[in-house]
C-alpha cells in the first residue's frame, strides 16, 4: 500500500529528497505517486513532521 501526505506537511522537501524512486512531487501538501511509491517508508523516515504515513 503506498504511503500519503498529510496536511501536517510543512513544505521542506525531506520526504522528496529522500525518495528512492522519485515518486513525490512538490505540491501543498507535496504528493506521492501511489504507481510509483515501492511503499518503502523512506519519506516517513526522513519527515521532521511525521506527514507521510502508510495509505
Amino acid at each position: 500500500m503506498a504511503y500519503r501526505i498529510s496536511d501536517d506537511c510543512i513544505g521542506c522537501g525531506a520526504c522528496a529528497a529522500g525518495c528512492p524512486v522519485e515518486a513525490i512531487s512538490e505540491g501543498t501538501p507535496y504528493v506521492i505517486d501511489e504507481d510509483t511509491c515501492i511503499d518503502c517508508g523512506a519519506c516517513a523516515g526522513v519527515c521532521p513532521v511525521g506527514a507521510p504515513a502508510e495509505a
